[in-house]
């Protein structure tokens, strides 16, 4: 009997990882959260019920969306990192949460990215560009604005849709490529501060294409040029900043992230299968349809951009001694 007992305890040792390799294989055999750390209608929710719907029917299980809102996205990426590493709750993030927090909060944070999260993929960028209002600012150039700036120090007003957001970064690193300075204006969120901008209680602001083109379009605002490395598709007679500056770079970015520890399996089925969504033609239309690039960025290289972003944004935070209370 002792004999038997240690057999079956040796058997069970044995096959309990290829009960688990069949789990996983078996993935997902129940409903899948997917924690958007937005309020519903934005972009991110957009993006996040976009790709829910593709693993819905690829992997036949529902993908439900969960919007936790507030802090930031703290709220809902503190959610995501303190869930059971079993793949049935998924969040997305943004450069904010990824790589913009850990810098502002420290040890306030109530996680870290590299610590409590592991990445899937990325699946977008969204461009920022720098925008005035014409009646504000006569400049129509980089160089005429930046010009401008140095001959009135201090006085001009820049908005963002948030203190330490990619919006107000991109400013704060405007300042410092060019020798000046500017009074920050943080609102919550950028529709108000778009109104602001409008109605000239505020000179200029880098914010994401979608919401400045209309403007653009009927001459209530003036965009000079767009925050991404070169021109962007949209409008290529659009110049970079970082023709005038090299190495200007202020965009947003998006991507999908699990609580640590969940099985490299499970994380490998769910990049693959929204790297393969990303790449679809229709994807990448209705993407640019809402002011983003569809990108389909795999986990490892995913980190190495989180890591980067983390470090460059850290030297600019740290240079305006940005800090979060």
């Amino acid at each position: 009997m002792k004999l038997t007992s240690t057999l079956l305890a040796a058997a069970c040792v044995l096959l309990a990882p290829f009960a688990g390799a069949q789990a996983q294989d078996a993935y997902p055999t129940r409903a899948v959260t997917i924690v958007v750390p937005f309020s519903a209608g934005g972009t991110a929710d957009i993006f996040a019920r976009m790709v829910g719907e593709h693993l819905q029917k690829k992997l036949g299980q529902p993908f439900l969306i969960e919007n936790v809102g507030g802090a930031g996205s703290i709220i809902g990426v503190t959610r995501v990192a303190r869930a059971a590493p079993d793949g049935y709750t998924i969040g997305l993030a943004s450069t904010s949460a990824l790589s913009i927090n850990p810098t502002l909060y420290g040890d306030k944070l109530t996680y870290q990215p590299d610590k409590d999260l592991v990445p899937i993929a990325q699946i977008s960028v969204v461009p920022n560009a720098l925008v005035v209002n014409p009646s504000r600012i006569a400049a129509r150039t980089v160089p005429d604005l930046i010009a401008y700036m140095k001959a009135n120090p201090g006085k001009v007003t820049f908005g963002s849709a948030g203190a330490g957001t990619s919006q107000h970064l991109a400013g704060e690193l405007f300042q410092q490529m060019t020798g000046t300075t500017m009074v920050h204006v943080p609102y919550k969120g950028s529709s108000q501060m778009v109104t602001d901008l409008l109605s000239g209680q505020i000179d200029l602001a880098f914010d994401n294409i979608p919401l400045l083109l209309p403007h653009a379009a009927s001459g209530t605002l003036a965009l000079l040029a767009v925050a991404t490395p070169k021109r962007a598709d949209f409008d290529p007679k659009l110049p970079a900043v970082a023709e005038y500056l090299p190495g200007f770079e202020a965009v947003a970015w998006h991507g999908f992230i699990a609580p640590a520890n969940t099985p490299k399996p499970i994380i490998d089925k769910l990049s693959a299968e929204i790297r393969a969504f990303m790449q679809l033609p229709a994807t990448a239309k209705k993407m640019a349809e809402l002011g983003a690039v569809a990108v389909a960025v795999e986990p490892e290289e995913f980190s190495r951009t989180i890591a980067s972003e983390t470090k460059r944004w850290k030297t600019v935070i740290e240079t305006a001694n940005i800090k979060m209370n």
